[in-house]
């Protein structure tokens, strides 16, 4: 196992890790919240955001923050069918609790149902992907939840949720939604008023989002979000990776982990061996700092 070099822990210290998947969880992680807490307080980093496709996680947060004083443990909701789907009520519960982020529908979105994208050769499947099977051969299948009409339009109810995030002041993050329905709901969100906007992993084999379109959403103001597990699991190729981050611009990028597979590397490792990754690829300290710790606490500090 690659343990990361003392100059990429120091370049990440003081950063969000803002996407992790971690136990208690509907299917198996290789570490628990509270484990998690502890290991990041000795490695150094600040805090980290309890990402589920199925069950909010605010509450767990407040609780680790409690158990493990000094690791700001933060909560999330994912606005997919085990939700309610496109649920206002939701997420004004879950701002309520203290959630920092809202994702829009992943699994359960129309892009994410109906992607026929195929996988690099070799690469490692979505752990989600084996539940979404299991659901469905059980006749438990969700409502695909929608965000735009047939005309590209935002819908109602979706304007109704970015209400709420921005009166809460959380960060929406984009999901598994298509290219056409993130620029949408990203000018919808800027127009209810919320702030902080994150593009969720647009290198994921459902989206491959063209550069052209991050440059776009990157005008917008939104970030875009570089995921340790993507090429790491053989989805992007690194130097691919690379290269988008530098025709987009590294202050436009936002370093997280996406971590917590049984199979992949220690959660707590996932952004400073992402900077060992960037350093060896030829991004300046600054650079790589302001994605990991700069652009990580503008989206987890309020």
């Amino acid at each position: 196992m690659t343990v990361p070099t003392a100059a990429a822990r120091s370049l990440v210290t003081g950063a969000y890790d803002t996407h992790v998947h971690v136990a208690p969880d509907v299917m198996d992680r290789r570490i628990d919240d509270l484990d998690l807490a502890h290991r990041c307080k000795a490695v150094g980093l600040s805090g980290f955001v309890l990402k589920s496709h199925y069950v909010p996680t605010a509450e767990r947060a407040a609780v680790v923050r409690k158990a493990v004083p000094g690791v700001d443990v933060l909560g999330a909701i994912t606005l997919n069918g085990s939700m309610g789907g496109m649920n206002p009520a939701a997420v004004e519960i879950a701002g309520r609790l203290g959630a920092r982020i809202v994702w829009m529908p992943t699994v359960d979105s129309r892009n994410q149902r109906t992607s026929t994208a195929n996988d690099l050769p070799g690469a490692k499947p979505a752990m989600w992907g084996a539940l979404q099977a299991d659901l469905h051969a059980q006749g438990i299948v969700p409502d695909v939840v929608e965000v735009v009409n047939d005309d590209g339009e935002v819908l109602d109810q979706v304007r109704r949720v970015l209400r709420v995030v921005a009166r809460h002041d959380m960060v929406l993050a984009t999901g598994h939604l298509a290219a056409a329905e993130i620029v949408a709901v990203v000018i919808a969100a800027r127009e209810e008023g919320v702030r902080r906007i994150v593009v969720t992993h647009p290198e994921f084999t459902s989206q491959r989002l063209p550069v052209a379109e991050q440059r776009r959403l990157a005008g917008m103001g939104a970030l875009l979000e570089r995921c340790f597990t993507t090429p790491h699991t053989g989805k992007v190729l690194w130097d691919d990776l690379f290269a988008t981050i530098r025709a987009i611009g590294p202050e436009h990028s936002i370093l997280s982990s996406d971590l917590g597979q049984p199979f992949n590397p220690p959660v707590e490792d996932g952004l400073a061996l992402f900077a060992d990754r960037l350093l060896t690829a030829g991004f300046t300290e600054d650079e790589i700092h302001t994605m990991a710790v700069i652009n990580s606490r503008f989206v987890a500090v309020p």
